[in-house]
Parts: C-alpha cells; structure tokens; sequence
C-alpha cells in the first residue's frame, strides 16, 4: 500500500493561567484533524511536547509534533477526540499568574498555528468570565491519568462572556489575513498550505 502524503493539521490554541488553582492554569488547543478515526490516530503528550500522527479517511496523513513553551503535566490533561478535530485541555505544571508568552518553544512564525480568537480571553480579564468557561468544568474528555470519559461537552460555553471582543489587539485584522495566507502561502509555507487545501 503507497505511502500517504503527510500534511500539517491546522493547530489552534487558547489559555488560561492562575497562581493559586491549577483547574484554571491551562492551553486549549485543537488539532483540525477531520476523518480521522480514533483507531487511525496516534497521539503522545509528555510534559514538554504533544505528537498527533492520523490518517485521514481523505487519503492524507496529518501529523505534528509540537515543542511547547513550558512543561505540562500529562496526567492531569484532558482528550476529546471527534470526527473533526482532536480537542485537548493541556494542564500547565508551573502555576502563575501570567500566560505564556507563546504555545511553543520556538520563536518563529508556524504558518499552521492560529490563535483560537473565540476562546482567548486577556489575562487581566480571565477571572471576569464565567465559570463554564473553564475546560475543566465539561465533560466529553477522557482523562489521560485513567480517570475515565465525562458526558456532555459543550464547548461553546468555553466562549461564554466573550462577544465579539475578546480585546486581542490586532484581533480583527489578524482574522481578515488569515485565509487569503493559507491559499497564497509564505514563502516557507507555500509548499505545505497548497496541500491542506486538499482537507
């Protein structure tokens, strides 16, 4: 059997920090991964990387591998895998107030790297957003410490108290770039974005 052609999942990530609750000292991230079934899909959280390797019912392999930022901690990390998308709520292991600065360890641009817009919340205003907005609060995720699934997740609360402004500077004209970016591509993407299209 030929080997599928590999491509980039679209990565998109939001957070939640606290110095003193490590419910809320969290990163939410997505990996845009449709048709892929779970039994097809292969993903590894240690405390500083998460690799998802899947093979697309469309006949293409997604895979990725990120370095993050800072460590998390694995047992304490949520999973809730779906037809479209691999959704995880990723522990952060230090507690502190401020947010990471960035999902991963690099500095450099990753053209298949978004900021979730409709999950983001300014770190001076996370504490004024409700309560369902924190991931831990829903269920639909397995534990990966063997806690077991939840029930009943509704990830459109996690948006909750945001509006329309979610107070990210740049926030509009960032949105407005991104599509036209993934169809022309950068000069070090171009190559991978023409086959994302194919998702």
């Amino acid at each position: 059997m030929p080997e599928l052609p590999q491509v980039h999942p679209e990565v998109t990530w939001a957070q939640r920090s606290s110095d003193s609750d490590p419910e809320r000292n969290y990163l939410y991230v997505s990996i845009k991964a449709a048709d892929v079934a779970r039994s097809d899909a292969t993903l590894d959280i240690k405390p500083t990387n998460v690799t998802f390797t899947g093979n697309s019912k469309k006949g293409v392999k997604y895979h990725v591998s990120l370095d993050l930022f800072a460590e998390i901690d694995p047992e304490n990390s949520k999973v809730n895998h779906s037809d479209r998308e691999v959704e995880l709520v990723l522990r952060k292991k230090e507690l502190k107030e401020e947010y990471w600065p960035r999902l991963l360890k690099t500095t450099q641009k990753i053209h298949f790297l978004k900021t979730n817009f409709d999950k983001w919340v300014d770190e001076d205003e996370q504490d004024e957003v409700n309560e369902d907005d924190y991931a831990n609060n829903f269920g639909g995720f397995e534990g990966l410490g063997g806690e077991g699934g939840l029930s009943n997740i509704d990830f459109s609360k996690l948006g909750a108290g945001l509006g329309g402004d979610a107070g990210v500077p740049g926030e509009e004209e960032e949105q407005e770039e991104e599509m036209p970016e993934l169809e022309e591509g950068e000069a070090e993407g171009a190559k991978s974005s023409k086959i994302q299209e194919v998702s």
